[in-house]
């Protein structure tokens, strides 16, 4: 099993797609490290030899991915919280934070609501 940059990537996948599975590389980025280091894209993790292994890592090194991307994403949205700007203002509200409408839909930031009966009126004593 290939470890690469603290992913256990898939035995069974093709290196292309495995590569995937790093936060911060997707497949145009894979297809350019492949294409930078000479692996086969067509290899299956499961078959790639030490040397190609190595090769990997070290292209990975060049690009931020996992930890050191998450921390920066989420420094970026912690500062636009701060300095109180309307994007920074969506993201603690929990709204879609790049102009989509809520009225309707917006369900995945917004979460499921629950609906509230309209209020009884009281019988008149007459």
């Amino acid at each position: 099993m290939a470890r690469i940059s603290g992913v256990d990537l898939p035995r069974d996948k093709r290196v292309e797609i495995g590569l995937t599975y790093i936060y911060g590389i997707g497949l145009s980025r894979s297809k350019n490290i492949l294409t930078t280091t000479g692996v086969n894209p067509d290899t299956r993790i499961k078959d790639l030899s030490d040397a190609d292994v190595t090769a990997l890592r070290g292209a990975i090194e060049g690009y931020q991915v996992e930890g050191d991307l998450r921390r920066l994403e989420s420094m970026s949205i912690k500062r636009l919280i701060d300095i109180g700007t309307y994007r920074g203002r969506r993201h603690r509200m929990g709204l879609p934070v790049r102009g989509q409408r809520t009225r309707t839909n917006a369900r995945t930031r917004r979460g499921r609501r629950q609906t509230v009966a309209g209020k009884k009126k009281a019988p008149s004593g007459k």
